[in-house]
């Protein structure tokens, strides 16, 4: 059996064929691709599956994992994406049956996961998450993503909409909030979180912009890891990349508060997600 697993974005998509071992993965024939989201449901289609051919090299025995952002119905592999401009195209949908078509497998053979749920499923088979009973997934990008694990079961927990201060956590947790914060305090015009690390950015500034962050990290984190009794945080996403300039001030903050969890940066980075969306594979068997 040829196990793929693909992870979409909205400007992006990347595929491997993935080997499973016992609490192990490896990857090969990896490829990945821009892709414009925006366009039409022809082209969007046509793209994703040109990446997914590239790992496959055609092969037709082949069973692909998907990790998708939501809203999503991932049993029916229908897109309920269309207010972020991004996949509008596909909305209401059935995405499966349009690649199963155009990679012409049956549509058995391709399954769905929430992209959030396949990072924590991958960290914790074979990444920063091994042996975690409880834990929480985070991924800090453009958006917040979220998944829980309780014992053997990961699922998506859906916090980027989670009341937090005086909006949602997405406010204040995503690369939107650096942009704003950048030029509200400092008067500093970023694009995004690599901005700050401009030679023309001083250090105290790109320092106090990140222990802000930090903090909030950890402040909207508190009540869910004492709700949830969860032994770990694994993050992931572009801007854990920096987390040595905002981890700290967000373990500081747990420690204060008096849960002094383990927080972890992802080991296996964007290959969690094409993990992860192979074990769904797994838990779907095709027949």
């Amino acid at each position: 059996m040829i196990k793929i697993g693909v992870d979409i974005g909205g400007s992006h998509i990347s595929a491997a064929k993935v080997h499973l071992k016992s609490e192990s993965a490896s990857f090969s024939d990896f490829c990945e691709a821009a892709v414009d989201t925006f366009g039409r449901k022809e082209d969007i289609i046509r793209e994703w599956s040109n990446v997914i051919k590239s790992s496959s090299q055609g092969a037709k025995n082949v069973y692909i994992g998907i990790a998708m952002p939501g809203p999503f119905d991932y049993e029916n592999g229908v897109s309920l994406i269309r207010d972020q401009g991004k996949m509008a195209s596909l909305y209401q949908l059935s995405v499966r049956e349009l690649l199963a078509n155009s990679l012409d497998i049956a549509e058995k053979q391709i399954c769905f996961i929430n992209d959030a749920e396949a990072f924590l499923a991958g960290e914790s088979y074979a990444g920063a998450g091994r042996n975690v009973h409880h834990s929480l997934g985070v991924t800090l990008g453009t958006g917040l993503g979220s998944a829980i694990k309780v014992q053997d079961v990961v699922k998506d927990a859906k916090l980027w909409a989670a009341p937090f201060r005086d909006g949602i956590a997405e406010d204040y947790l995503g690369t939107g909030w650096f942009v704003k914060e950048a030029l509200h305090q400092f008067g500093l015009e970023i694009k995004g979180v690599k901005g700050l690390f401009s030679e023309y950015v001083e250090a105290s500034v790109r320092k106090a912009i990140f222990e802000k962050f930090g903090r909030a990290l950890g402040e909207f984190l508190f009540p869910y890891l004492i709700r949830l009794k969860s032994e770990g945080v694994v993050l992931g996403g572009k801007v854990s990349l920096a987390s040595e300039y905002f981890l700290p001030a967000t373990q500081e903050y747990l420690d204060t508060m008096g849960y002094p969890v383990s927080l972890k940066i992802s080991e296996l980075g964007e290959n969690s997600a094409l993990l992860g969306a192979c074990l769904k594979i797994n838990e779907n068997p095709v027949t």
